[in-house]
């Protein structure tokens, strides 16, 4: 038998550091799986990302060091002249800008393959894996001759959605955009099993002026050779059936990836009052607490946060709520990541930080996973990013859903009413960037009792969120069904280079 050969995958997450912790982690999962498999990461960034560099730098020092040799990272923090200036639209900018940088990530390849071939025993370039948003990507690979794979960070039901969008437009010349004047409207889509509303399509696909470049992404990515999927057989079953129909790029639900590895912690966000929050969670009792964060990109106006502080004050529960201030809205490659409040006491009501003491904590960045993972955390108002909700379902942990923006509503829509695994206050409610009806409330009452269904202690919701916490644990280890599917990646990835 022939000695196999070392393989090397370029890795080419999009912008922003969601996307690249979520492909630093499949990376990892295949490192570990095959020891012939090496990684570049081709990193890149906007201007405006000036956290990348400190994630990396912690990640040289907390990676093994077997799996540290393993991986590279390559830094194309340059915009070539790019100028985005003409453009106002972020998704006609951020594609612009990822197809900008196809020459420097060419000429990256090459020098890498340059340097392998006068090298004895190097690794063979093996595929290219990209993001969901880096499909143009794909045209460099071609050039290699070699495969594309791609990371989808998002569910299989939203994966389905897309591919179910992109045909109705291309074979039956239907827009979706159709929708965004009438959300009663519902669709039948092959995978999900109820009928989908139409105010639970993401704004961008409803946006004129921006669906057109994420049906292109779908239409590119189809040409992939295989999707890797943050997803598990026992968790989106239709979804991902729905997708194994031959003619789609086969799947891999390979999930769920997470990133929980706690010891790699930046000094900003270990200053920021870590060990304080989970000190004041130590003295809590188990399941007694409501957790609210609406993620990296999350941020409430005003009236909307007195709203939710209202509810927490009335409700009597003990509660622990990140708070973040609305960055400025985007405007081109520079748009601002959500801030943290000096004095929260601006935007919530009067007297009630004060009034709530004994039993909450107003809090700017959280750390989420180390929050989830306690004892004392017994549920969770959340956004619905994909994410967030694999990390809910890893500890246990019941949602109450408040989606702001991008597949969050999509999401939401799964968990409550598809799957039954998330307490419902609002499916519908948008804000932030791209929405342009960002001052909607949800109300204090609404709120409430939303909080009061999710801290239910036996609830029916509560139960299955447990049963599924231990499939999902289950199907990462040997003989389950995502370390199965990982295997056959592995397989896959080897034979067809």
């Amino acid at each position: 038998m022939a000695e196999k050969s070392s393989a090397q995958l370029i890795f080419i997450p999009s912008p922003g550091m969601g996307h690249l912790v979520a492909a630093v982690e499949m990376a990892n999962l295949l490192l570990d799986r095959d020891d012939y498999l090496s990684v570049t990461m081709i990193l890149i960034r906007l201007p405006s990302q000036l956290d990348v560099s400190a994630y990396v730098d912690n990640l040289s020092v907390s990676a093994p060091t077997d799996m540290s040799e393993r991986i590279e990272f390559i830094d194309l923090f340059k915009l070539d002249g790019y100028d985005s200036s003409a453009e106002t639209n972020p998704g006609f900018v951020k594609t612009l800008f990822i197809e900008s940088q196809k020459a420097q990530v060419r000429n990256v390849v090459a020098e890498i393959v340059r340097s392998n071939s006068v090298r004895p025993g190097s690794p063979r370039l093996a595929g290219f894996v990209i993001d969901m948003f880096c499909t143009t990507m794909i045209d460099v690979a071609n050039e290699f001759g070699a495969p594309t794979y791609m990371f989808y960070a998002s569910s299989a039901a939203f994966l389905g959605l897309m591919f179910f969008l992109q045909s109705r437009k291309d074979e039956h010349d239907m827009d979706a955009t159709e929708f965004k004047n009438d959300p009663d409207a519902e669709l039948a889509v092959p995978s999900f099993h109820l009928p989908v509303p139409a105010s639970a399509l993401p704004y961008l696909v409803v946006e004129k002026s921006c669906a057109p470049f994420l049906l292109q992404h779908t239409r590119r990515t189809r040409e992939v050779k295989g999707i890797m999927v943050n997803s598990f057989q026992e968790l989106e079953s239709h979804a991902i059936t729905s997708l194994c129909d031959g003619v789609l790029p086969k799947v891999y639900p390979v999930g769920p990836v997470l990133n929980l590895n706690r010891d790699c912690i930046s000094s900003r966000m270990l200053s920021s009052g870590t060990h304080l929050i989970l000190k004041w969670l130590d003295d809590q009792p188990n399941s007694s607490v409501v957790f609210l964060c609406f993620g990296s990109m999350g941020s409430l106006h005003e009236d909307q946060v007195k709203e939710i502080a209202y509810a927490l004050e009335h409700c009597g529960l003990r509660f622990l709520w990140s708070l973040r201030r609305p960055p400025q809205k985007a405007k081109n490659l520079t748009y601002e990541s959500p801030g943290v409040y000096e004095n929260p006491r601006e935007v919530l009501p009067e007297g009630f930080i004060d009034r709530t003491a004994e039993r909450g904590r107003v809090i700017g960045w959280a750390p989420q996973v180390d929050i989830l993972s306690h004892p004392a955390i017994g549920g969770f108002v959340s956004h619905c990013g994909w994410n967030s909700i694999l990390e809910s379902l890893w500890f246990g942990v019941p949602i109450a859903t408040l989606p702001l923006h991008a597949e969050q509503h999509l999401n939401a829509f799964e968990m409550v009413k598809e799957l039954g695994l998330s307490v419902e206050i609002k499916l519908d409610y948008k804000s932030g960037f791209y929405c342009d009806n960002d001052r909607t409330v949800v109300g204090a009452q609404e709120i409430e009792e939303g909080i009061l269904r999710l801290m239910v202690h036996d609830s029916d919701v509560r139960k299955r969120v447990k049963e599924m916490s231990e499939k999902g644990r289950k199907v990462v280890m040997e003989g389950g069904s995502s370390y199965s599917s990982l295997g056959h990646l592995v397989n896959d990835l080897f034979n067809n280079f």
